[in-house]
C-alpha cells in the first residue's frame, strides 16, 4: 500500500468525495503548513480593515479541532479582516452546542464556524439567514448538512475531514501481519462515528479483518469501553469523544501490547503508531478561504461545493510502537517524510 489510492478500489468514500475532489484545487496539504509556513490566502489584504463579527462553535477541545480553529483565524487575519470573534465550546454536550447555535441565531453575527459535525448540524439547524460553515465534518451529505457535495443548497459549506477508512486499516496488516481482530471504541450518538464504523466494517471485509466495537458516550468511558475490546489492534476514527480521551485508549493498548492505528497526525504525536491524515491547521485555513470569498461577495453558500484536502501525509511514532510492543516495518519507515516521524 502505498500513499496513492488504488485506482480500482470503490468505497463509500470515494464516492461521497468523486465531485468535490474535482474542485478542491485550493486545498491545502501538509507540507504547506511546515516549517511555519502559511498557506496564501486567495483574496491577500483585499479587505484591509473590514469588521465582521463570527462565531464559533466548536463540539470540544482536542489538538485537532483546536488547529482547525486557528488555521480558519489566520486565513481572516491574512486576507486583512478585523474580527469580532464569539468563540464557543460545547464540551462535548449536544445539548450546549444547540443552546450555543440558538445563541449565534440571535445574535448580530456575520457568519457562523461550526467545528465537527455535532455542533455543525446544531447550527445548520438554528441558523439559516447567514453563512454557516462548518470544518472536521467526515460526512456532509449524510449528516444533512448540504444537499451534496459539489451543491451545498442553503446557507451552509465548509470542508470535510474524510479519509480514505481502508487505507488505514491496510496499516494494521503492515504493522501487526498477523492481526485478526480490530477494536474500535466509539460514541454512537455522533454520526460522523457511526458513519465511520461503517466503512471500517466495509472495509475490514475486504482485508480479512473483524471489526470488534464498544461504545462511550463520555470521554470518561473511553478507557473503560477500550479495555473490554479482546483484540489484536485498536483503530482510532475521528470520533470526538474518543480523540479528546485518546491518552487513555492508548494507555489501554499499551498494557495490552497492540498497535494503535489513528485517524490524524495529531494523535500519532500523541502516542498513536500510525495514519495516513490531513493537517487541520491547513483544513481550517482552507475554510477560512471559502470564508472570504462569501464575505467578499464572490461567493454564494448554496453554490460554494465542499472541499476535502486531496494530499495527505504519512505520520508514525516509534517510540508509540516500541511501548506497544511492535516494530514498524523498513518499508514502512522510508515512505514516511522524516519530519512526521516522531520518536
Amino acid at each position: 500500500m502505498k500513499l496513492h489510492r488504488s485506482a480500482t478500489r470503490t468505497t463509500l468514500l470515494a464516492a461521497l468525495l468523486a465531485p468535490a475532489l474535482l474542485l478542491a484545487g485550493c486545498s491545502g496539504s501538509d507540507d504547506d503548513t511546515t516549517d511555519d509556513a502559511t498557506p496564501a490566502a486567495e483574496d491577500g489584504g483585499d479587505a484591509a480593515g473590514e469588521s465582521v463579527s463570527i462565531g464559533i462553535s466548536q463540539i470540544v477541545s482536542h489538538p485537532s479541532l483546536d488547529a482547525a480553529r486557528d488555521g480558519f483565524k489566520a486565513a481572516l487575519a491574512d486576507a486583512g479582516y478585523d474580527v469580532d470573534w464569539d468563540e464557543q465550546n460545547a464540551q462535548g454536550d449536544q445539548s450546549i452546542a444547540a443552546s450555543i447555535a440558538g445563541t449565534f441565531a440571535s445574535a448580530d453575527l456575520d457568519m457562523v464556524l461550526a467545528i465537527a459535525t455535532p455542533t455543525a448540524i446544531a447550527a445548520a439547524q438554528a441558523v439559516t439567514d447567514i453563512p454557516v460553515l462548518f470544518t472536521a465534518v467526515t460526512d456532509p451529505v449524510g449528516s444533512a448538512l448540504v444537499e451534496s457535495m459539489d451543491a451545498p443548497g442553503a446557507n451552509v459549506t465548509g470542508t470535510s475531514d474524510a479519509v480514505e477508512v481502508a487505507d488505514l486499516l491496510e496499516l494494521v496488516t503492515r504493522i501487526a501481519p498477523d492481526a485478526e481482530t480490530v477494536g474500535i471504541v466509539y460514541n454512537a450518538g455522533e454520526p460522523n462515528a457511526v458513519t465511520q464504523v461503517e466503512w471500517a466494517q466495509d472495509a475490514a471485509d475486504e482485508l480479512g479483518l473483524t471489526i470488534e466495537l464498544a461504545t462511550a458516550d463520555t470521554s470518561g468511558a473511553v478507557q473503560q469501553a477500550a479495555d473490554s475490546l479482546d483484540v489484536d489492534a485498536f483503530f482510532v476514527i475521528t470520533d470526538n469523544t474518543v480523540v479528546s480521551a485518546l491518552e487513555t485508549l492508548i494507555q489501554v493498548a499499551e498494557d495490552k501490547q497492540i498497535p494503535v492505528i489513528a485517524s490524524e497526525g495529531d494523535s500519532v504525536a500523541r502516542g498513536a503508531i500510525a495514519t495516513i491524515g490531513i493537517d487541520y491547521y491547513s483544513l481550517g485555513y482552507q475554510t477560512g478561504e471559502m470564508a472570504v470569498r462569501i464575505l467578499s461577495g464572490e461567493a454564494d453558500p448554496a453554490t460554494t461545493p465542499v472541499e476535502v484536502q486531496t494530499e495527505l501525509a504519512l505520520y508514525l511514532n516509534t517510540g508509540a510502537a516500541e511501548r506497544m510492543g511492535v516494530t514498524i516495518p523498513d518499508d514502512l519507515l522510508a515512505e514516511a517524510d522524516p519530519e512526521n516521524i516522531t520518536e
